[in-house]
């Protein structure tokens, strides 16, 4: 048994240098929506002491008296970095499960027999950096939770290789022995806690636990990390921890919206995305939340904050259905006379797309399903988006502060580098 978790290193901030090597070893962050916070740190900026998601005003004199370089998000440019790399991967195994943007578990049980799994890593390693300059990690074990243990010991040891292959009882034993119970894969910050009563501080700690006790004390999802410590292989690909059960995407504005003219096209463009979301997990939804506030932290102006729920008549991920089900939940909860700072779309109940629901009634309201459809206009706007909606806001005006983004290189004509 072998899965391998391949890792991509301080993935924006490796993304931003992919066309600026003047970049190397300089300190790099990548701010949030609205230049906010910090969400991304380069090696040399983690060492500077920037922790993740401080906000930006309090480190950015010294950061930028460090020489350090700043980027806006640029989620197009990473998205489709991460695709590339994705890509490769499936040219590798037959089995790849995209984890995260920057993140993916492979499948090596087919090929354990006839090749070296730690150079057959190495060589994955050398292929995505040549290919696409992303530097990745790559951690090999019996199972999923091992092979993030090994991602773990590949930063703790500073493996020159990047790459580590956890094969003997003996290699395990030692990685379980240096990780933190709180580094463990699906261990939180409240678990740890009661854990750390328990008198478990360390992964080994974990592994050396009765997995029944475990799961009389606390969940068969820790029962399972239990087991798969122990070398057992208890979740395979597409195996999530904890299903997703809900969809959101929502932003806070850079500057504040106080009329509905403006906060609808806005709405309507997250609600765009939901449904793009939806389709793209395929699956369907049938309840959808609208939700906007002012800011908390603005005191001195009124405060309202609103959240209504559409219940779907039959599940559906439609955008036409979304939008529809967005403007009945806006309206109610909208009221003129204060500064909105943030909104957003819910979709919640979720089913699987191919399965059909045989009504004696439909909806009058709902236009007819067109699925091919949907999935073409997903294509067009892979990239960029070329197809909008009639009540989605246009790229003429953008609710965010993004002042520092870099271009985007792979996916723009218009903004590919130039060599004079």
């Amino acid at each position: 048994m072998a899965f391998a978790l391949v890792d991509c290193e301080s993935f924006y901030a490796s993304c931003e240098r992919v066309f600026r090597p003047d970049l190397k070893n300089i300190p790099i962050v990548v701010l949030s929506n609205n230049d906010g916070c910090v969400i991304a740190r380069s090696t040399e900026a983690k060492k500077m002491g920037i922790a993740m998601g401080v906000p930006w005003f309090k480190v950015r004199e010294l950061f930028l008296k460090q020489n350090g370089q700043v980027f806006s998000s640029n989620f197009t440019f990473y998205g489709d970095m991460s695709a590339r790399v994705m890509n490769i991967l499936e040219g590798f195994v037959p089995r790849v499960e995209i984890y995260s943007i920057d993140e993916a578990f492979l499948d090596l049980d087919s090929l354990k027999e006839n090749y070296n799994l730690y150079d057959f890593g190495c060589h994955i390693r050398s292929i995505v950096r040549q290919w696409t300059g992303i530097p990745v990690r790559i951690g090999i074990a019996p199972n999923k939770t091992l092979s993030k243990i090994a991602i773990n010991e590949i930063k703790r040891t500073n493996q020159p290789t990047s790459v580590m292959h956890l094969s003997t009882e003996k290699q395990i034993e030692e990685a379980l022995k240096h990780t933190p119970v709180h580094k463990v894969w699906g261990v939180g910050r409240r678990l740890t806690n009661h854990l750390n009563n328990a008198g478990i501080l360390t992964a080994l700690d974990l592994a050396n636990v009765s997995p029944r006790n475990i799961r009389k004390q606390f969940s068969v999802v820790l029962e399972r990390t239990v087991r798969e410590l122990k070398g057992e292989r208890c979740l395979n690909l597409d195996d999530d921890i904890s299903s997703k059960k809900q969809i959101v995407v929502s932003r806070s504005f850079g500057e504040r919206v106080s009329d509905l003219k403006t906060l609808k096209p806005i709405v309507s463009n997250f609600a765009v995305r939901a449904a793009e979301k939806l389709r793209h997990e395929k699956r369907k939804c049938s309840q959808v939340s609208v939700f906007v506030r002012t800011s908390p932290f603005n005191q001195n102006k009124p405060q309202h904050s609103g959240i209504k729920t559409i219940e779907l008549f039959t599940p559906t991920n439609d955008t036409r259905d979304i939008l529809t089900a967005t403007k009945k939940g806006l309206l109610p909860i909208f009221k003129s006379g204060y500064d909105y700072a943030k909104a957003g779309i819910i979709l919640n109940k979720f089913s699987d797309e191919t399965i059909r629901q045989q009504l004696l009634f439909k909806d009058p309201n709902s236009p007819k399903e067109n699925t091919e459809f949907m999935r073409y206009i997903d294509k067009m706007n892979a990239y960029e988006t070329q197809v909008y909606f009639a009540s989605q806001n246009t790229k003429k005006w953008s609710p965010m502060k993004q002042n520092m983004t870099s271009p985007k290189y792979t996916t723009n004509w218009h903004q590919l580098p130039v060599v004079n």
